[in-house]
């Protein structure tokens, strides 16, 4: 995009339905893109509600699909989620409801294939070793340290 482009309301409105309707996208997303096209504040607050109103831009929907996309595809942990999500300025309560998505046996099963995987990986013979290139591997994908150090102890010996 040349910098000294310039958009009216209606084509900044038409571009950022695109954008939305390409993948969920939050509200800081777009404030950013339209800051870049150059856009007044007064005319970003247009544009944002009128992409609400016609649900293009629903930051509840982008939290729901966001943590369902990045424990299924990336296998991160609810912290590394909660985190990324705070980062993108979402509420807590958005932050809830997307940590619903993620519930259940799908969890611990994605834990502990995970772990397990990781372990296959690490040819580190120490026994203490193993067990915090392991921990550290699975604190950094956003796993709770509580179910992070079970899962460790359970599978090194």
């Amino acid at each position: 995009m040349k910098r000294n482009e310039t958009y009216t309301l209606e084509e900044a409105t038409r571009k950022l339905e695109g954008y939305c309707a390409y993948q969920d996208r939050c509200h800081k997303e777009i404030v950013t893109k339209l800051k870049g096209m150059g856009m007044i504040p007064l005319a970003i607050d247009t544009v944002i509600s009128h992409l609400i109103k016609e649900n293009f831009l629903n930051e509840e929907r982008f939290a729901k699909s966001f943590a369902r996309g990045k424990f299924k595809i990336k296998k991160w942990g609810k912290n590394r989620i909660v985190n990324e999500l705070k980062f993108r300025d979402i509420s807590r309560y958005n932050i809830q409801t997307a940590l619903k998505e993620i519930e259940g046996p799908e969890y611990f099963n994605t834990l502990d294939n995970l772990a397990k995987k990781r372990l296959k990986q690490i040819t580190e013979k120490n026994s203490q070793k193993r067990k915090k290139k392991l921990a550290d591997y699975l604190l950094y994908r956003g796993w709770e340290s509580h179910l992070v150090y079970d899962k460790v102890n359970e599978l090194v010996g």
